[in-house]
């Protein structure tokens, strides 16, 4: 299990938690990276997580080099 405020002092943000125990099931690094770790018991199915994929494709899309070095010098916005 991963506490939320483990992410202090970095650049993740917290996107997704667990309802029972209030634990970590998803962060961001916005402009760059996300991961998700859980199994969403309410609506199983090939479209319950359709909007990462989404989400994903979109971080493709727009990644700009660029912004990595920039969250690396500490330059970033």
């Amino acid at each position: 299990a991963v506490a939320p405020e483990s992410l202090a002092g970095t650049l993740a943000r917290p996107t997704h938690t667990n309802l029972n125990d209030h634990t970590l099931e998803g962060f961001e690094i916005p402009r760059v990276c996300f991961g998700v770790q859980y199994h969403p018991e309410a609506g199983p199915g090939p479209h319950d997580s359709h909007y990462l994929f989404q989400h994903f494709t979109d971080l493709m899309d727009t990644f700009e080099p660029s912004s990595l070095r920039a969250l690396e010098s500490g330059t970033a916005r």
